[in-house]
């Protein structure tokens, strides 16, 4: 099932160190395929890693591929301490037969000394891998608190001071259809192969979560697997859509990515599916950064009005699928050849700062005195309800609360009239931004 480079902070007894999950490896896969590739992405994560750990199934016993693996280790992780660890060994030393204790002693055979015989699944065995990993890893253990590791994986609707005080890194998700050039644009990013690309659609299967640090701002970016209706998919397609969603929910800002040469050639700039995205996503109120991919393959004078075209398709419509969030921010990029990278990484900055702005209350209601002024308030039009004063009650995306008084409330118009006028005068366009009202009956 894995496929790309999956990272984490572990945490292992009084331990904590940064974990690499990586692909199965077929040592003797065909060039230029999926599962060559993936091998050459796990070659290339050892140069950051300090301790492999070698997993052999002990229940199916040692296999002629462990053997093959084990000589791949020695080529391609030769500076590293390897550990050969023996998975799914639970009752290992209450076992009957002796198959367990047999493969453990087969194990011996491969060349990383001792086996350490652990089972994932039921715990058994991981003070034996903590015994042996603390001698390794000494220095290397990284030095992270078990709040600081809560914090990375912080939902982004939690509300606290320490969330308002922007010190939780900003969470960038990179959602879209199918083979638009998500993983081509991550690894643009990273600016490193750090996920599996080519032209196979559906690549991706699990959302990838990997943190950098872009002009010394920490940034934990996560790769999704391709956005698709639930009604049209099912086994692993359908996890990895699960997957997708679950991260998108804790994004701060989501970067949706379209593909320009299927714009240039198709009626509308949107299928349904990336329309339907793009309304969760600010139905759900976070952050939109629209990414029209591929524009390297409408380079040169001869493509210069579909590229002219392209670039007003997408302008049009998002204005038309997202009426009540004016000025989305439009990158237009070709992630396969590294450009747009600042462009993105810009926008996407300044999105997060406006989707955490919070405004002082007696700056609002001086705003509100200048702004009402200007028209005519509910009873002068024959309403009974006046509005008193407005708040803001939370960031992230900045919602406010206008307190009424008098009967009834104040018409869907007036409250559109004041997120207008906020968006214009706090410069808050191009984000989601919530206005309520309250009354004196809701509070009885």
């Amino acid at each position: 099932m894995t496929r790309d480079i999956r990272e984490g902070t572990a945490k292992l007894g009084d331990l904590r160190f940064r974990i690499l999950d990586t692909a199965g490896l077929e040592t003797t896969a065909e060039p230029n395929s999926i599962l060559s590739r993936t091998a050459g992405l796990t070659a290339a994560v050892f140069q950051k890693c300090h301790t492999v750990l070698f997993l052999v199934d002990a229940r199916a016993g040692m296999q002629p591929l462990d053997a093959d693996v084990g000589k791949w280790l020695r080529r391609y992780a030769k500076s590293l301490h390897t550990v050969l660890v023996l998975n799914k060994a639970e009752g290992i030393h209450s076992d009957p037969s002796g198959k367990l204790l047999a493969v453990m002693g087969e194990a011996h055979s491969l060349g990383f000394g001792e086996p350490v015989a652990v089972s994932a699944e039921t715990g058994e065995g991981m003070t034996d891998l903590f015994d042996c990993l603390q001698r390794l890893l000494g220095k290397a253990e990284i030095h992270v608190t078990d709040q600081e590791a809560e914090l990375q994986f912080q939902d982004a609707d939690s509300e606290s001071s320490v969330m308002d005080s922007m010190t939780i890194p900003l969470q960038l998700a990179i959602a879209g259809r199918p083979n638009v050039g998500k993983s081509t644009l991550l690894n643009a990013l990273l600016r490193e192969e750090r996920v599996l690309t080519g032209p196979e659609p559906g690549l991706t299967r699990d959302a990838v979560r990997v943190g950098f640090d872009y002009k010394g701002k920490q940034v934990y970016l996560v790769d999704t697997a391709g956005w698709m209706q639930r009604s049209k998919v099912e086994g692993l397609v359908a996890l990895g859509a699960m997957h997708a969603r679950r991260n998108l929910m804790r994004a701060h800002i989501v970067a949706l990515v379209l593909d320009a040469e299927e714009i240039s050639k198709a009626k509308s700039s949107m299928r349904h599916s990336e329309a339907a995205l793009a309304r969760w996503v600010t139905q759900e109120g976070r952050g939109l950064v629209v990414v029209v991919n591929k524009m390297d393959l409408l380079s040169g004078k001869d493509s210069a009005a579909v590229r002219e075209q392209v670039i007003r398709a997408v302008s049009e419509e998002i204005q038309k699928i997202l009426p009540q969030v004016d000025g989305v921010p439009l990158v237009f990029v070709s992630a396969l050849k590294g450009r747009g990278r600042s462009a993105i990484m810009n926008r996407v900055f300044e999105s997060y700062e406006k989707w955490c702005t919070r405004l002082p209350t007696a700056q609002l209601n001086r705003w509100l005195a200048k702004v009402m002024s200007r028209r005519p308030s509910g009873v002068e039009r024959g309403h009974g309800a006046r509005i008193r004063y407005i708040t803001q009650v939370k960031a992230r995306p900045p919602t406010f609360v206008v307190f009424v008084t008098g009967s009834g409330r104040i018409d869907e118009s007036e409250l559109r009239f004041i997120a207008s006028s906020l968006k214009e005068d706090f410069n808050l366009s191009g984000i989601p931004l919530r206005v309520l009202q309250r009354s004196s009956e809701d509070v009885r």
